[in-house]
């Protein structure tokens, strides 16, 4: 039976891979939960599955969460520092990074230095330090399975396929809530409109994310340290139906496509699962009821954020860092009313203008221009007030 670890446990993607884990209770236990702010979920999980050991990151609930969990032979710990340390317990066999923004980072890289199986949810830790990621991984030779259904899509794709050069990678995007807005309509749109996705259910920022097209430039970047592909061999289309997940076209011109109902469990078992599949009662597609799969080029005049992620993309070094501290920044601010739909993609834009550009940061760099990073975007959203 595998021992999982899931940071992040009352997310979306956690709460959805505690789902899985019930279903497979024989393969799989939950050995550590974490969240940062959400204890009363994380009681009610904690009671459920009864882990080792749960962590609180928001050290202010430390008392609710052990006085809920008293009379339970459970573990509690609170701050950053446990969940660093709690994913280097020897009974751990994977570790599902679900957290959400820059605060995946160290604990994933903590995981890999332990010699975890790494279940990646977290765009940003690869959005942020990509090259620094896959040289650990390389180093401590660990297994990273991507759990984003994109990039599920794409390494599933890949199986088999050692021995064949990749023409392109092509990401699908739902286009969001937005697709059919005008420029002068996405001026006016609010938070309620954004979070209002038309496929898929996610969190608050990741779905923002999805309606600025910001979330598909964060995929890209994801796919070039994933699969070792350059900037201009990763394409964007946009699918509304959401059932390819994403396509790997080969030098031949064959093109490879995953398909299937939008449901996030599905990537999150087989990660887990890997390389087997397992028997589950997800939503099956019915192409018989299906009555169009369309594509469109997404538009980077109106979606300006998936333009600012390739450049980021291009230029590397410590830009993505500086994008993703933008990002996360204007995400927090729109979502307080504080700045505008397409002002997100301003302020992001001036920040990375602003912030000194690193071509080889270390660890230490990459967490300084993440600070300084959000200093410069906030001061920018107190200017748009």
């Amino acid at each position: 039976m595998k021992q999982i670890a899931i940071l992040g446990s009352t997310g979306s993607i956690g709460s959805q891979a505690l789902e899985v884990i019930e279903s497979h209770s024989e393969e799989y236990s939950v050995y550590a939960l974490t969240a940062n702010n959400n204890v009363e979920l994380l009681i009610e999980q904690a009671k459920k599955f009864q882990p080792d050991t749960v962590v609180i990151a928001n050290e202010n609930h430390y008392q609710r969460l052990c006085e809920a969990l008293k009379d339970l032979p459970i573990k509690v710990y609170a701050g950053s520092d446990a969940i660093n340390q709690i994913v280097t317990a020897d009974p751990i066999d994977i570790v599902l990074a679900s957290m959400v923004g820059f605060a995946g980072l160290c604990p994933t890289i903590e995981a890999i230095k332990a010699g975890k199986t790494i279940a990646l949810a977290n765009k940003e830790t690869l959005v942020v330090a990509g090259e620094l990621i896959t040289s650990l991984v390389q180093e401590y030779r660990v297994p990273m399975l991507p759990v984003d259904s994109e990039h599920s899509a794409i390494f599933q794709c890949l199986t088999g396929e050692q021995y064949n050069n990749v023409e392109k990678i092509i990401l699908t995007a739902s286009g969001g809530p937005f697709r059919n807005c005008s420029y002068e309509e996405l001026k006016s749109v609010t938070k309620r409109e954004a979070l209002k996705h038309p496929n898929w259910n996610m969190g608050a920022k990741i779905t923002i994310d999805s309606a600025t097209l910001m979330n598909k430039g964060f995929e890209a970047i994801e796919a070039k340290w994933l699969f070792g592909v350059p900037y201009n061999k990763i394409d964007v289309v946009v699918h509304p139906q959401s059932i390819i997940h994403s396509m790997v076209q080969f030098e031949d011109g064959a093109v490879k496509a995953q398909l299937g109902a939008p449901d996030m469990r599905l990537p999150i078992q087989y990660a887990f699962s890997y390389p087997y599949r397992l028997k589950a009662d997800f939503p099956r597609v019915d192409f018989y009821t299906m009555a169009s799969l369309t594509f469109e080029r997404p538009d980077m005049e109106r979606f300006r954020n998936l333009a600012l992620a390739y450049r980021a993309l291009e230029e590397g070094g410590s830009m993505p860092c500086v994008l993703n501290a933008a990002n996360e920044v204007c995400v927090a601010a729109f979502l307080n009313d504080k700045v505008g739909f397409l002002q997100m993609s301003d302020i992001i834009e001036k920040t990375m203008q602003t912030i000194p550009f690193q071509k080889q940061p270390s660890l230490d760099d990459y967490i300084a221009s993440d600070a300084e990073s959000r200093l410069v975007a906030k001061r920018l959203v107190d200017d748009f007030k």
